[in-house]
């Protein structure tokens, strides 16, 4: 080989290798973009957010969703009732109506009312047959967009019995409904030795508490609680166990006798009673019941009303209209009880405010086609009662609102969707309403030792007198003097109000 062709030859090898570098060296940068472009696209679908219903993604639901600055989610609650098995409807569940202010939610289960700018969710367990609702309170109110009732994510939650979790650093919404997740540890708690999960409606709610109640032997011999760890709460030694869900505690069966346990094992009542329903979650009160004989004790199984009653609480089947959703506790305060055939009245604190004297509380119609059945005026927390065929008012104290039971027919009629109450006396009928306002007494919201009695003109001259001084203090407290027109004026207009009342308070006892 001679020196030329050696030189070109050299060149021609380092023509190769260039070659060969420039297309490595492409190659290298192709796979670093595609990298990049994966890594981009990986970080992308991280950062995007997602709605995961029982594991699944679902970018329908996504879209309802309304995210705040704050973090607060709220979804549309008819719309979203869909995805998890409910029927939603205008109006409330025991009041039908097309009121777009109110709304419910119905599955095969339970029910849920909600309505705009309220805290508190009531609902009704369908499974059980009870009158009484459970209250929920939320930390956000129901809220309106585009007329469109919205929940927060929390009343969602608690409404719809679903686990709601919104993990902003991966920017992920967990929903998971309560039949999944009793789905999902149905096979595990195989593991733990146990036979099945409770299908009873109110146990199964325990696992948003991270509990399960579950059942060992063949036969579901006997109940336990653990946690969805596998760890024991309480022992498998019970013949029945039922979650409540109001107090997270669990009400315990054995040979015969009810108690209640805390979800720690702590004792909450002794297991002494032969039955416990909880009367009131923010009263903290259950209906005991001993050898046929009701009263009432504390959540910390401290007897308020004496175990002696032939009843406690009454039916208000017959009230559907009165819309109330508690019959163990009537205007707010008052607990009915039963002694033979006559009824009295306690407090929440357990104290008799009304003895045995009457023989029923409500009126039930049978003068007009138009008039309905009533229980309580619910505006006014006065509640209606009955002695010899006559009835009367009480308030939430227990007091009569005029002399003994006198009225022929205390009623309520609904016009336009609106309701209306009247009191006939002799033969005449007065409106309920202008009689309580006149008498003093305000609508609801008050507390229950307000001041609303029997003898009720000097109520009203008092309330009058007191309307006339607040006119005349200025925003310091300081008194104005007003001329001498006004001032007449005014006593004028609080002697037409006492003569008014007086006169109905004449009309109801003649």
């Amino acid at each position: 080989m001679n020196l030329i062709e050696e030189s070109f030859q050299k060149k021609e090898e380092k023509k190769k290798k260039r070659t060969t570098g420039i297309i490595l060296g492409a190659i290298i940068f192709l796979v670093l973009i595609i990298i990049g472009i994966a890594s981009y696209l990986v970080y992308i679908e991280s950062t995007t957010m997602k709605v995961l219903l029982d594991g699944q993604s679902n970018d329908k639901l996504k879209q309802i969703l309304l995210f705040e600055n704050d973090g607060t989610i709220y979804a549309p609650i008819k719309e979203i009732a869909s995805y998890f098995g409910y029927n939603s409807y205008n109006g409330e569940y025991t009041q039908r109506s097309e009121d777009q202010s109110k709304c419910y939610v119905q599955s095969d289960n339970e029910v849920a009312n909600f309505s705009l700018n309220s805290n508190t969710i009531y609902k009704l367990d369908l499974t059980t047959g009870t009158d009484n609702y459970e209250n929920v309170y939320v930390d956000d109110p129901v809220i309106a967009k585009n007329g469109i009732l919205y929940a927060s994510s929390e009343a969602i939650e608690k409404a719809f019995n679903v686990s709601f979790q919104y993990d902003q650093d991966r920017n992920r919404v967990y929903i998971y409904t309560l039949p999944y997740l009793i789905q999902s540890y149905s096979s595990t708690i195989l593991d733990y030795g146990y036979t099945a999960i409770s299908e009873v409606f109110a146990n199964q709610k325990a696992v948003l508490q991270d509990m399960l109640v579950v059942t060992k032997g063949e036969n579901e011999d006997v109940y336990a609680v653990i946690k969805t760890d596998g760890t024991t709460v309480l022992e498998p030694k019970y013949d029945e166990i039922t979650y409540l869900p109001e107090t997270g505690d669990f009400k315990v069966t054995t040979n015969g006798k009810v108690g209640i346990l805390g979800s720690n094992g702590s004792t909450k009542v002794q297991i002494m009673y032969d039955s416990i329903d909880l009367m009131d979650s923010d009263a903290k009160l259950y209906v005991a019941e001993n050898d046929g004989k009701f009263g009432a004790i504390d959540f910390n199984g401290n007897v308020k009303i004496y175990i002696e009653n032939d009843e406690i609480g009454m039916d208000i089947s017959p009230f559907e209209q009165n819309n109330i959703k508690n019959k163990y506790i009537l205007a707010g305060n008052l607990i009915p009880a039963r002694k033979g055939e006559l009824w009295g009245l306690y407090d929440k604190n357990g104290n008799l405010v009304v003895d045995y004297n009457y023989d029923s509380f409500g009126y039930i119609a049978n003068t007009s086609k138009d008039a309905l059945n009533l229980l309580v005026i619910p505006d006014y927390n006065v509640l209606v009662a009955c002695k010899d065929d006559k009835y009367t008012l009480l308030n939430s104290v227990g007091k009569q609102l005029f002399q003994g039971p006198v009225a022929d027919d205390i009623y309520m009629t609904i016009s336009g969707g609106q309701r209306h109450y009247y009191i006939t006396a002799n033969n005449q009928t007065m409106d309920a309403e202008t009689y309580l306002k006149n008498i003093g007494v305000s609508k609801s919201n008050q507390s229950p030792t307000g001041n609303s009695t029997a003898n009720t003109s000097n109520t009203s001259s008092n309330s009058t007198n007191t309307n006339m001084q607040s006119n005349q203090v200025n925003t310091e407290g300081q008194v104005q003097e007003n001329n001498g027109e006004q001032n007449q004026e005014n006593n004028q207009q609080g002697e037409e109000q006492v003569q008014e009342q007086q006169n109905q308070e004449q009309q109801i006892q003649q």
